[in-house]
Parts: structure tokens; sequence; C-alpha cells
């Protein structure tokens, strides 16, 4: 993988997790569960970083 692309696929990993950390309420202490679960969700699902699968539409109301 090229330099550019490694670092363009971690800033959308690290966004991701960003999202789960504040989809959890913000607390401390989980990073690396975030990561390893934004890092997961990339491999298995290929959702883009504007994907929020807990967002306003989310029928299960999460």
């Amino acid at each position: 993988m090229a330099p550019g692309n490694e670092q363009s696929r971690e800033e959308r990993i690290r966004e991701r997790a960003h999202e789960i950390w504040e989809r959890e309420g913000r607390k401390d202490g989980d990073h690396e569960r975030h990561w390893e679960e934004a890092e997961k969700g990339k491999k298995e699902s290929g959702i883009g970083p504007s994907a929020n699968p807990s967002g306003p539409g989310d029928p299960s109301g999460a």
C-alpha cells in the first residue's frame, strides 16, 4: 500500500473511532477498543467515514 493510502486509511479509522467514542458517551479508557472496532468495521463493511449506523435515521434507536 502506498504511504498516502495508508495515511488516508488511518485517518478514516481515526474518524470512525472518534464517532464510536462520541456515541458511547465520550468515556475515557476505551480508545484501543474503539480503534479496533473502527478498523474491523472498515474491513468487514467498507463503510466510509461519513456513514453513521447509529445516526438519527437508525431504526434500532441506539
